[in-house]
């Protein structure tokens, strides 16, 4: 059903990727989950309770779409969050969630459902976007243990109002996605700092 091979270089990769995003402190403890496509069917991702500065392969395992497992391992609470990214979308080859400070600190502050960004030039670092004169918007979700009801209303406002290129759960951290780690990586990286930028604002207009 998948590339043995390819599933060894995702592996590898998603091993190399968490140790930089811990490092960040991005994802913390056993904290955050990431994934890979390997083709239209299922995907690698961590194993549930993973700490993700010290992920090996026999860490990751295989997931299809309806999250059931492939390969030896437990998937993450977490999978159809990214299942409904690679199911909805085939050009998504990578996802990453994870719990900044800020991020988390951000979505429980922030008091509407759609944080809308204008005039950051980083904005740019997400494909597609090619001015700061734009407003990217990114949708923000209450947290629910129910994730497959959480997926659903994931699915049902991109169908509604576009995929966009990220999203946040309140208190809890942000899904991204790109064609490959290396895009997605971008694209988070750009979110983190620009979540940073909004929320630096915000504390220097209470002054």
């Amino acid at each position: 059903m998948f590339n043995q091979q390819d599933f060894a270089r995702a592996a590898q990769a998603l091993c190399d990727y968490g140790r930089i995003l811990y490092s960040r402190g991005w994802s913390p403890a056993t904290s955050s989950n990431y994934s890979v496509r390997l083709n239209e069917q299922c995907c690698a991702l961590t194993s549930s309770g993973k700490h993700k500065g010290e992920l090996t392969p026999a860490d990751i395992l295989v997931v299809d779409w309806n999250g059931h497992a492939l390969t030896p391992g437990k998937p993450s609470a977490e999978t159809l969050l990214h299942t409904q990214l690679y199911e909805r979308d085939l050009a998504i080859g990578a996802v990453l969630h994870t719990h900044s400070p800020v991020a988390v600190v951000l979505s429980q502050i922030w008091p509407q459902d759609q944080l809308q960004l204008n005039g950051w030039e980083l904005q740019k670092a997400f494909a597609g976007e090619t001015t700061h004169e734009d407003t990217i918007s990114f949708p923000l979700f209450a947290n629910d243990q129910d994730i497959a009801r959480l997926a659903a209303l994931v699915e049902q406002h991109m169908s509604a109002q576009g995929q966009g290129h990220a999203y946040l759960i309140r208190g809890h951290g942000v899904y991204t996605w790109g064609k490959d780690l290396a895009e997605c990586f971008r694209h988070l990286e750009a979110l983190e700092n620009l979540l940073g930028y909004q929320l630096e604002l915000l504390k220097l207009r209470q002054l």
